[in-house]
């Protein structure tokens, strides 16, 4: 493993856990350089190369962390734990990996974090809806809020 630092080759691993319930193994890691800087990496499972086809037509590499990146924003200042976004994340991947395909439609993408921000808190969810859905007018706020059981005015 590379070091991030200083790109040395040579990094030893410190420490091995479990995370993300038992999902992934978090490893710390020492570069041996002079600097010994320390950094962890997490080793997941891979079922399958996933592919998401945009709505553009354009194929890109499914990023995961681009998804967390995406939760992360719609639950900035939100009262939820890293770990429950963190386990979301996994989720909507392990989801994604199960379906048996190797192309995976953006909007499917997007439907999936939409319905886990649903459940998990109604602010991200109107926040990442705005963006997700593209918002032209204050209205379409409305039918969201609506849709979650809260008055909108007009």
């Amino acid at each position: 493993m590379l070091c991030p630092f200083c790109k040395e080759k040579d990094t030893s691993v410190v420490d091995s856990r479990p995370a993300e319930d038992g999902t992934a193994i978090r490893r710390r890691r020492l570069c041996t350089c002079n600097g010994g800087q320390r950094f962890t990496t997490f080793e997941r499972v891979q079922f399958r190369e996933l592919t998401v086809l945009k709505k553009n037509g354009r194929r890109s590499e499914f990023d995961r962390e681009k998804l967390a990146k995406s939760l992360f924003t719609a639950l900035k200042k939100r009262p939820i734990d890293p770990s429950t976004t963190e386990k979301v994340v996994t989720k909507i991947s392990r989801e994604l990996e199960e379906m048996g395909q190797s192309e995976i439609p953006s909007s499917l993408i997007g439907k999936k974090v939409m319905e886990a921000l649903k459940e998990l808190d109604k602010i991200a969810y109107i926040r990442f809806a705005s963006v997700y859905t593209n918002f032209k007018e204050i209205g379409e706020f409305g039918e969201y809020i609506d849709e979650l059981g809260g008055k909108s005015k007009d």
